[in-house]
């Protein structure tokens, strides 16, 4: 299906035109961005999407987690919210659809709505998430776990790779963490959580699929590992009587990608994609290494298994190499399902769209979306992106598969702020 050819409610020029808009900001090279987390460009992010939400008539502002949410006011304020949205911080070296195209078709779906007169009975909530990728302070979703009220002890005071600390980070965003701690977290507050997101994978674009359902989010565990030796000349320590601490992380490296290969065909990944040496000098044995790790799958118990191996393996390295070493756990989540009436209704929607069976896949990404799953139901669409390509400049998602999948939030959001009962009377 071309572009040409789609018709729907919503106003996809305004979307996309506001998706390459968003994209100047912290752009490098050609087509990347840069916004990491409570960084200027994300606040000058933040402040350009506030003016949307304003200009399609929300009440929006931003919460002590530096969240923007902008709010349609409903028929009856008092049942639970539908909430819509993502993100828009991105990696340091990211692609300008991640996260963005999940509040942006969010902002879009929701202004559809007020143009066309229709009034939700609960109010509809628009949200971009602080910090969903976690790279700066090396633990993600810290906005919707702040909202949530699952904020761990010590959050404020984790720093960046320059000392900047969260908390500092946050008053120069413009908030004031003195009001997290008074931060109410109301119990059943929200009823149903979508989220629009490219794939970040290649499923869709091998199926020859615009859009697709996801039935669930893998379960993602964070480590910083660090291990220490002893530092000493590279010509006169002899080979046997070294204490080097890269040596050791090296051997947990590789043990870390054969466990996440050794099943066929399941979906288990192992990434270290962070690793500093000290003293980082090229004639002294390396002293100490600090490398994070990231494995994660959507069976639990497969998941825990390559956990209680991996530790072995770290601890048997540094045995071996007379190393002592510290795991801090950055985030252990369990694999998350869709609630299967958000499922049907997208099924029910994508049918009234006159577009094929949209397929059901899982997710390896988490998402803002993954903790929202612990206080409402909730469910995903995802648009097909190129090559699977994502968290690189090169992420690409057509505007015709964007438009679709927004149209699609649109319906399935209309549909369930339509029930007079509410979120409930979806549910039956």
């Amino acid at each position: 299906m071309t572009l040409g050819l789609y018709t729907g409610a919503i106003n996809k020029e305004r979307l996309h035109r506001r998706i390459e808009e968003l994209s100047l900001v912290g752009k490098i090279g050609d087509s990347g961005v840069c916004r990491l987390a409570l960084s200027q460009e994300d606040r000058e992010a933040v402040m350009l999407v506030m003016s949307w939400m304003e200009e399609a008539g929300l009440e929006a502002h931003i919460d002590p987690f530096g969240n923007l949410i902008g709010v349609m006011g409903g028929a009856n304020p008092a049942l639970p919210v539908l909430m819509l949205g993502s993100h828009i911080d991105s990696q340091p070296y990211g692609g300008r659809f991640d996260g963005v195209i999940g509040v942006l078709g969010a902002l879009e779906a929701v202004q559809t709505m007020e143009e066309s007169g229709f009034v939700p009975m609960m109010n509809i909530e628009v949200v971009a998430f602080c910090d969903e990728e976690g790279c700066r302070f090396n633990k993600g979703l810290f906005g919707v776990r702040g909202m949530t009220g699952k904020l761990e002890d010590g959050e404020l005071a984790r720093i960046d790779k320059n000392g900047v600390t969260r908390e500092e980070a946050l008053r120069q965003f413009g908030c004031d963490p003195a009001l997290i701690e008074s931060y109410e977290v109301t119990a059943d507050r929200i009823g149903a959580f979508l989220e629009l997101h490219i794939e970040q994978g290649p499923v869709l674009e091998f199926l020859e699929q615009p859009i697709g359902i996801v039935s669930g989010i893998s379960g993602p565990v964070w480590w910083t590992v660090e291990m220490n030796g002893f530092a000493g000349h590279a010509g006169s320590v002899p080979m046997p009587m070294r204490r080097d601490a890269l040596v050791g992380a090296a051997k947990a490296i590789t043990a870390l990608d054969r466990l996440a290969r050794e099943t066929p065909g399941a979906p288990t990944v192992g990434t270290v994609g962070s690793l500093t040496v000290f003293p980082d000098s090229r004639n002294i044995i390396p002293e100490k290494v600090s490398f994070t790790v990231d494995f994660r799958d959507i069976e639990l118990s497969r998941r825990n298994g390559l956990e209680t191996r991996l530790l072995k393996e770290i601890e048997e390295a540094a045995d071996e190499h007379g190393l002592t070493y510290t795991i801090r756990e950055d985030t252990k989540s369990d694999p998350r399902y869709c609630a299967d009436w958000i499922k049907k209704t997208l099924r029910i929607e994508a049918d009234n769209m006159g577009i094929a069976p949209p397929p059901e896949l899982m997710s390896g990404p988490f998402h803002d979306s993954l903790t929202m799953s612990y206080v409402c139901d909730y469910g995903m669409i995802f648009v097909r992106c190129k090559e699977g390509i994502s968290h690189n400049p090169k992420e690409y998602s057509s505007p015709e598969d964007i438009a679709l999948g927004a149209e699609l939030l649109y319906l399935a959001a209309r549909r369930i702020a339509s029930h007079e009962g509410g979120i409930d009377a979806c549910r039956r």
